[in-house]
C-alpha cells in the first residue's frame, strides 16, 4: 500500500515539475511504468527530500538525495531522471546528459526520459545528438515528425527533411509552419524547379483550392516567368471567378499588358475587398497612383479607388498622393494628404516643408506662421524655415518679426544663391512696410544683383 501511495506521488509530481519546453510533448495522460521497487523507508524519505528540494529550486540539495538513493539501488531509472533535471538546473551539462543518458538506458521505451534527453540537446544545440534522440521518440508520437524534419534542416539533411514534409503533407494535408521550413529548405539549395513542381502538384491534386495557386502564381513571378504566372492566375480565374485575392497578382499582369482598363478594373477589387489586407490595398493604391501619373486620363478612376479606401494608414501612400496631386497643380488635395502624412510621419522634415509652403501658397499664414515657429525649435538651423517665417510674418503685417527671423535665415544659407535673394526680397518688404525705404532698396538691390548674375 505504502509502495502505491508512493508510485502516485511520484507521478503526480513529475506532472507537475517537469519543465516546459518548445518541442513537441509527450502524452502525460499516460502513466510512466517507474518501478521504485520494494526500497526501504529510509530511500523514501531520500527521494521525498530530492523532489522538495527540487520543488523549492534548491536543485544543489535535490541532486544530493537523488545520489544517496542511487547508492541505496542502482536500477531504478527515475532517479537518473531527476538527477539529470537537477543536473541542468545546476549548469552542470556534463552531468546532467550522463545522468539523462542512464535513464534512458534503463528504460529505452520510457518517453518521458527520451523527451528530456532531446530538450537538453535541443537546448545545448546538439543537433546530431537531438535528432537521433527525436527518432526515437517518433516511434511514440508522430507529432515529433515536424521537429525530426526541423533538425534535419539544421543538420543540412535535406533530402530526408524533404521526405519527412512530403509525408506529413500527404497524411495531414499542407501546413504553414511546414511550408516555411520546405520553402527554406529550396532556398537554401537553390532547388527552383522541385519548389515549382510541388506547387504544379497541389493545384493539380486540389484544383479547388485557391492557396495553391497563388502559391504558384507567386514563385512563378519570383523566379520571373511572367507569362507562367499570368497563365496561372487567369485559370484560378476560370475555376473561382469570385476570386478577389488573384486580382493581387492580375492588376500587375494586365499593366504589363498595357491592358488598363483590365488592371483599373482588378485594382478596384483589390481595394474594395474585405479579404485583402491593408498592407496589400496601399501597396496597389500606390501602384495605382503612379500608373495614373503616366496616364492621366484614368485620374477618376484613381479618384474612386482612393475613395474605397476608407482610411490610409500608410505614409508612403499618402504622401505619394500628395506629390501626386501637386504634381497636378490640385494644392487643396495635394495639402490635405501631406497633411495626413506628417501625421503618420511627425519627423519627415520634406513632408513638414511641403505642408509650410502649401499654406504660403493657399494664404494660410497663420498657419504657416504657427508650424514655423514651431519647427524652428526643432530644426534652428534649416534656412527654409527662416524664410517661410519671414513670408508669413510679412503677411500677416509684423515686419519686425520678419525681420529677425529673415536675418538669423540668412547665416545659414550654403551656396544657395537663389534663396539667398528670396530673403532679400522679404527683408525688402519688411522694411517698406516699415517705411525704412532707404534700406527696403538696399536689399532690393541686393536680389536683383543675384538674380541677374544668374
Amino acid at each position: 500500500m505504502i509502495k502505491n501511495r508512493f508510485c502516485i506521488l511520484v507521478f503526480l509530481l513529475g506532472i507537475v515539475l517537469v519543465p516546459k519546453m518548445n518541442y513537441a510533448q509527450v502524452d502525460f495522460n499516460k502513466t510512466p511504468d517507474d518501478d521504485l521497487g520494494d526500497n526501504d523507508d529510509e530511500f523514501q524519505e531520500l527521494f521525498y527530500e530530492g523532489l522538495k528540494q527540487k520543488s523549492i529550486e534548491n536543485y544543489d540539495r535535490a541532486a544530493q538525495a537523488f545520489l544517496k538513493c542511487i547508492a541505496l539501488d542502482k536500477s531504478i531509472p527515475v532517479l537518473y531522471f531527476e538527477l539529470g533535471k537537477s543536473y541542468f538546473k545546476l549548469n552542470d551539462f556534463g552531468l546532467a546528459e550522463d545522468a539523462l543518458k542512464k535513464a534512458v538506458n534503463k528504460d529505452p521505451d520510457n518517453e518521458w526520459f527520451l523527451d528530456e534527453l532531446y530538450g537538453f540537446y535541443a537546448s545545448q544545440n546538439e543537433h546530431e545528438k537531438a535528432l537521433q534522440t527525436v527518432k526515437q521518440l517518433v516511434k511514440y508520437h508522430p507529432d515529433y515528425k515536424e521537429d525530426l524534419a526541423a533538425l534535419y534542416v539544421r543538420t543540412e539533411k535535406y533530402d530526408d527533411a524533404l521526405m519527412i514534409l512530403d509525408e506529413m503533407d500527404a497524411e495531414h494535408g499542407v501546413s504553414v509552419s511546414r511550408d516555411i521550413m520546405r520553402n527554406r529548405i529550396y532556398e537554401k539549395t537553390g532547388r527552383k524547379k522541385d519548389q515549382i513542381k510541388n506547387l504544379q502538384e497541389r493545384v493539380e491534386n486540389n484544383p479547388e483550392k485557391e492557396s495553391n495557386y497563388l502559391a504558384l502564381i507567386f514563385r512563378y513571378s519570383e523566379n520571373n516567368e511572367k507569362k507562367k504566372a499570368f497563365e496561372t492566375a487567369k485559370e484560378l480565374l476560370k475555376i473561382n471567378p469570385n476570386s478577389q485575392l488573384v486580382h493581387l497578382a492580375l492588376y500587375k499582369f494586365y499593366l504589363d499588358d498595357n491592358e488598363a482598363k483590365k488592371a483599373i478594373e482588378s485594382m478596384k477589387i483589390v481595394v474594395k475587398s474585405p479579404e485583402i489586407k491593408p498592407e496589400a490595398k496601399l501597396k496597389v493604391l500606390t501602384d495605382f497612383v503612379k500608373f495614373v501619373g503616366e496616364h492621366p486620363e484614368y485620374e477618376s478612376d484613381l479618384v474612386e479607388a482612393t475613395a474605397m479606401v476608407s482610411t490610409i494608414n500608410d505614409s508612403k501612400t499618402v504622401i505619394e498622393l500628395g506629390q501626386y496631386y501637386l504634381a497636378k497643380d490640385d494644392k487643396v488635395k495635394a495639402l490635405e494628404y501631406f497633411e495626413e502624412g506628417l501625421q503618420l510621419e511627425p519627423n519627415n522634415f520634406n513632408v513638414l516643408k511641403n505642408v509650410m509652403l502649401l499654406y504660403i501658397d493657399l494664404d494660410k499664414f497663420d498657419l504657416a506662421q504657427s508650424v514655423s515657429n514651431e519647427a524652428l525649435e526643432k530644426y534652428p538651423s534649416q534656412p527654409i524655415l527662416y524664410l517661410i517665417n519671414g513670408v508669413s510674418q510679412n503677411e500677416l503685417n509684423q515686419p519686425q518679426k520678419a525681420i529677425d527671423a529673415l536675418e538669423i535665415g540668412l547665416d545659414y544659407i550654403i551656396d544657395d544663391v537663389n534663396m539667398e535673394a528670396d530673403f532679400y526680397k522679404q527683408l525688402s518688404k519688411a522694411y517698406t512696410l516699415l517705411n525704412n525705404t532707404t534700406k527696403a532698396k538696399t536689399f532690393s538691390d541686393k536680389a536683383k544683383q543675384i538674380e541677374s548674375s544668374n
